[in-house]
């Protein structure tokens, strides 16, 4: 009887809600979960990514209320019934009891608190599993974006059946320690098409974030693919980030790619336009990876990793997404 109280008291203690239904013929009690907590990402992407007035995305209210099944509109039901619908709360414990209860909780937590922490994992677990399954749907809704950008950078075969995207910033230590991983499976995987998003998330906080993300741009639409990699990689090879990087890096890695025509104020559409799209696929952070089939992409066939990944979780991704 104590465990199933102190069962009772976790419920409580997680914001569960407990009910019984009046008008049932045996009475039940009713669990209905707490709201769900968005999971943390390795890093936090502030407000307003790349300028002031990006567009953030907003989501989309419907106009009229109601419920659509086959040709027939549905009208929601009036105040008045939803509320004679609703189960009745009734007093389950008197007050002496409840006291009681919560008595028993607090003694057996304190010699038990592991419970807690199992709960908060398993809530935790269960709420990861949620944010991936809603941003797979997200995914499969911006194939295009992800894939058929001509103004994102990108190294492999145009005939790729599998594409590697990463969403990064020049500035993010995990995108610096996930650049050599990434350099790696490129030369093991050469059927594989790598794109990469730059998303200077921390341009706000640091200049050079932006600076390094529109030269990186303007390599790749005049130089190319080669180019744009050795760019890249010499960033990275530099070994500052998280507000160490320098104008003067910046230009010694574009200088190993040759002399460039123009600005590249320009490069600002294409990365309010990458801005958009992360958001609207549900990241929070860099880096943001996603592996997927060029063609035939489902739930069951693409992986998404909000945060950094060793090599044999990417390259099983791969393989994944391959069959």
């Amino acid at each position: 009887m104590k465990l199933s109280i102190v069962a009772l008291g976790v419920m409580l203690v997680l914001g569960v809600s407990v009910t019984v239904s009046a008008d049932a013929e045996e009475k039940l009690v009713k669990i209905e979960p707490a709201s769900a907590i968005p999971a943390n990402t390795h890093s936090t992407a502030p407000e307003n990514m790349v300028q002031e007035n990006s567009p953030a995305a907003k989501p989309q209210i419907p106009s009229e209320t109601g419920r659509q099944v086959g040709n027939s509109a549905i009208s929601p039901l009036p105040s008045h019934e939803l509320a004679a619908q609703e189960p009745t709360p009734i007093r389950i414990f008197t007050e002496e009891q409840e006291t009681r209860i919560g008595e028993v909780i607090h003694e057996y937590l304190l010699v038990h608190p592991d419970i807690l922490v199992e709960v908060s994992q398993k809530l935790e677990a269960r709420q990861h599993a949620q944010q991936l399954a809603a941003m797979t749907q997200a995914v499969l809704r911006h194939q295009d974006a992800l894939l058929d950008d001509k103004s994102t950078p990108s190294y492999g075969p145009a005939d790729a059946k599998v594409v590697f995207i990463e969403f990064f910033d020049y500035q993010c230590s995990v995108c610096a320690r996930q650049a050599k991983v990434i350099e790696s499976l490129m030369k093991q995987n050469t059927q594989v098409r790598f794109v990469f998003k730059e998303w200077p998330i921390f341009s706000q906080r640091w200049e050079p974030s932006l600076i390094a993300a529109k030269k990186g741009l303007q390599i790749w639409l005049q130089k190319g693919a080669d180019a744009y990699l050795t760019y890249h990689n010499a960033l990275y090879a530099s070994g500052h980030d998280e507000g160490r990087l320098t104008k003067a890096d910046i230009t010694r890695a574009a200088a190993l790619t040759g002399k460039l025509k123009g600005n590249n104020d320009e490069m600002l559409e294409v990365l309010s336009r990458t801005d958009i799209l992360a958001q609207n696929l549900g990241l929070r952070g860099t880096p943001g990876i996603i592996v997927m089939p060029v063609t035939g992409a489902t739930a069951d066939n693409l992986t998404i990793i909000p945060g950094g990944a060793g090599k044999e979780m990417l390259q099983s991704a791969i393989e994944r997404a391959a069959r």
